[in-house]
């Protein structure tokens, strides 16, 4: 637990940095989802067991990099027309050694995976002046439903939520995860508005208590969806990269779920009023 622990507040301590140098140097952002979405594809790769076989994991993993840097539709579309070409043209050459099944699973999560986490840019530009507290929330509303659930599972949990697909996870450790999340995240827009801006910017809290509770769910959709991938591959973490955690892919799959809920939420119900 100490590691586990320990690894979050560096993540944490992370995306505050990225938060506070944005103005100076805000190709940050766009650095790190793109390594984010590159590391995540390749250990989906290696889950798969494709680290061999190149010709798919190479222009995966050049899909997963470029997306974040083309914030615009049409050269995302470009980019994974590009992508599909290349990877269906090395399915045909290398028939005997992959299949579509292989393809398929791969190609869905290149495009789910830096899809999903370039929404993240596109929350920072919803706007100029707080669209990196829109990012802040939508990372702490996939990361505290996590906490809540695992602290809330860990000292009460009894009764098992999905036993067949994560064993670990416990009714108990939702209601945590909603009580621990949504009161948190209300407490972000309380920060942010009375101590930060002391008193001169109001949020809306409605949106906030919605990011908090019904993120809670999206989060925990995103890491049983891919828990059902890891159990589906006979493995218990993607990787050992974040000790106490497993791989870059077990710490963002309920980001990836997270962050369009929140974006969609905040285009349409602005947290910050005024």
């Amino acid at each position: 637990m100490k590691q586990r622990v320990l690894s979050g507040v560096l993540l944490a301590v992370l995306f505050l940095a990225i938060i506070v140098f944005n103005h100076s140097f805000p190709l940050a952002l766009n650095i790190v989802v793109a390594a984010i979405s590159a590391v995540s594809v390749f250990e989906l790769a290696k889950a798969l067991e494709l680290e061999k076989k190149w010709f798919l994991w190479l222009p995966s993993l050049a899909a997963a990099v470029a997306v974040p840097f083309f914030s615009q539709g049409e050269f995302q579309f470009l980019i994974y027309c590009m992508y599909t070409i290349l990877v269906f043209t090395a399915m045909i050459l290398y028939h005997r050694e992959t299949t579509f099944k292989e393809v398929a699973v791969l190609y869905s999560m290149v495009v789910l995976i830096p899809t999903a986490l370039q929404t993240l840019l596109r929350l920072r530009d919803l706007n100029q002046q707080h669209g990196m507290f829109y990012v802040l929330l939508a990372v702490l509303a996939a990361w505290m439903a996590d906490i809540g659930a695992f602290f809330a599972g860990t000292f009460f949990g009894k009764h098992k939520l999905c036993p067949e697909i994560s064993p670990k996870k416990t009714i108990e450790g939702v209601v945590g995860g909603l009580v621990v999340n949504t009161a948190f995240i209300l407490l972000c827009g309380w920060f942010f508005s009375q101590v930060f801006y002391g008193g001169e910017k109001t949020v809306n809290y409605f949106p906030l208590f919605c990011i908090g509770f019904f993120g809670t769910f999206v989060s925990i959709l995103g890491d049983l969806s891919f828990s059902l991938i890891k159990r589906s591959c006979h493995i218990k973490d993607f990787g050992q990269v974040i000790p106490g955690h497993g791989g870059i892919l077990d710490r963002f799959d309920s980001v990836i779920f997270t962050v369009p809920f929140v974006y969609l939420l905040v285009k349409y119900l602005p947290v910050v009023a005024a």
